[in-house]
């Protein structure tokens, strides 16, 4: 028998929102661990005397684990329940951060990078599917959105600490690591008081949990979906994403995954004061300009957070295209023509990111965490962010390689040539969104199945 709590209005919304902000520090972790590379990695170069293809690779060897946790996440989020995972996921950040910050051998720091990446892949799964599960269908795509927002936030600090860390000595870049240790135990304390999502308590036949957790977070029609889902479970047939039934949010969650990429994002962040320094800005500058670039990426996106519901996730896309497309041309003809410290390049890149922040940025997760049913989302979220760590991994192993090809006019042509690269994909990555991506705002995630006909 439950007991049913006298909760108020207010309450309804607080408390999913409490949970929802939890679970999302994983994002921050994923957010820092993924930046804070930027600020080591000249150092850790010359530490280990590495050429540009092993510099890469030292690099991308974090963004190569996430591509493993992107894709086993899902195994043990849908056997042992989300909650479990994020658990797991929280240990893999600690471990990550002491060994990176201890590391006196090479190969030893690459393999601690790659086991935080396995935690950020992971992330990147399992903390926006919880999320998408636990909010109410009005407040989703701000929920869900909040795991993005704590990514920025992640990148900036990063960013902030690499900038203030980088004169206090050789072992500077040990700090810049190792302070992920504070938010990754305080990530793995607060996970022991959230609920485990009540979809999955329903897909496990625990219906008297999962209404306790829905009647908490103000689902109304929670009754009728425990049934409906109840009855789907009982007949025991574990659903494969690749079936057919599924090719639409599959060609969406692959390609919204790999534009996501395809705009230089990871690239900048991870290079930014390499690519500062070889546009004639000095070390303290080339550190400083990074943290200007990951403020505007945290403005901009909690600009997004606060419309998504109302302008919609298409909207969104269609308005930073048009301004990635133009600010990435723009970045990429200011360093072809640069003189020493050009503050233009500053400019452009702060308008890129606060174009990428208000669209891809913000809507990637959500987005991708909306549109599989409950029986597959677990698949299809892996499947999204493996296509996304896939193509970071990538381009961020041989953005280094490409930085160095020059012209005889000038030495910068690779660098040049990336960024009319990724202007040119964002450009078509601006018609995919307007001929074929649907709109998911305001819809209950079954009523989302249902308009891509496979409710």
């Amino acid at each position: 028998m439950i007991i049913k709590e006298n909760i108020k209005p207010t309450d309804m919304l607080s408390y999913p929102t409490r949970i929802a902000l939890i679970a999302a520090l994983g994002g921050f972790l994923f957010g820092f661990e993924t930046a804070v590379i930027s600020g080591a990695e000249k150092t850790i170069e010359q530490l280990w005397q590495l050429s540009s293809f092993w510099q890469g690779f030292t690099v991308a060897s974090s963004l190569i684990g996430t591509v493993l946790g992107s894709v086993v996440a899902g195994i043990p989020a849908q056997k042992f329940g989300r909650k479990k995972t994020l658990m797991a996921i929280a240990i893999l950040y600690l471990i990550s951060a002491m060994g990176c910050t201890v590391s006196t051998i090479w190969i030893l720091f690459v393999t601690f990078r790659f086991i935080g990446g396995i935690a950020v892949g992971a992330s990147s799964v399992v903390g926006p599917m919880y999320i998408s599960e636990i909010s109410p269908a009005k407040q989703r795509g701000r929920l869900a959105g909040s795991f993005q927002l704590n990514v920025v936030a992640g990148i900036f600090i990063a960013l902030l600490t690499n900038f203030l860390f980088k004169d206090i000595g050789e072992n500077s870049w040990r700090w810049m690591l190792g302070v992920m240790v504070m938010p990754a135990g305080i990530f793995a304390i607060l996970l022991r008081t959230i609920p485990e999502s009540p979809r999955w308590l329903v897909l496990n036949n625990r219906d008297d949990e999962a209404e306790a957790v829905f009647a908490r977070t103000g689902e109304h029609d929670a009754i009728k979906l425990i049934r409906e889902e109840h009855e789907l479970s009982k007949h025991g047939t574990k659903e494969n994403l690749f079936n057919g039934k599924y090719r639409k949010p599959i060609l969406f969650a692959v390609l919204l995954a790999m534009f996501n990429q395809l705009s230089g994002i990871n690239a900048i962040f991870y290079y930014a004061p390499r690519i500062f320094e070889l546009a004639g800005f000095d070390k303290s500058s080339a550190y400083l300009q990074p943290v200007y670039l990951g403020a505007a990426n945290l403005v901009f996106t909690l600009l997004a957070m606060s419309v998504i519901d109302r302008f919609g996730r298409k909207k969104l896309l269609l308005i930073g295209s048009v301004g990635m497309i133009l600010f990435l041309a723009l970045t990429g003809n200011a360093i072809n023509t640069t003189l020493a410290g050009n503050s233009f390049l500053v400019i452009y890149l702060i308008g890129f990111i606060a174009f990428f922040a208000f669209s891809q940025g913000a809507v990637v997760w959500v987005f991708i965490s909306e549109i599989f049913p409950n029986s597959v989302r677990s698949q299809g979220g892996s499947l999204g962010s493996f296509t996304h760590w896939i193509m970071a991994a990538t381009i961020s192993w041989i953005f280094p390689s490409i930085a160095q090809v020059v012209s005889i006019k000038n030495i910068h042509t690779g660098v040049v040539y990336a960024f009319y690269g990724f202007a040119v994909m964002m450009l078509v990555h601006l018609i995919f969104v307007w001929k074929f991506l649907p709109e998911t705002k305001g819809k209950s995630l079954e009523d989302i199945q249902k308009f891509l006909g496979i409710g």
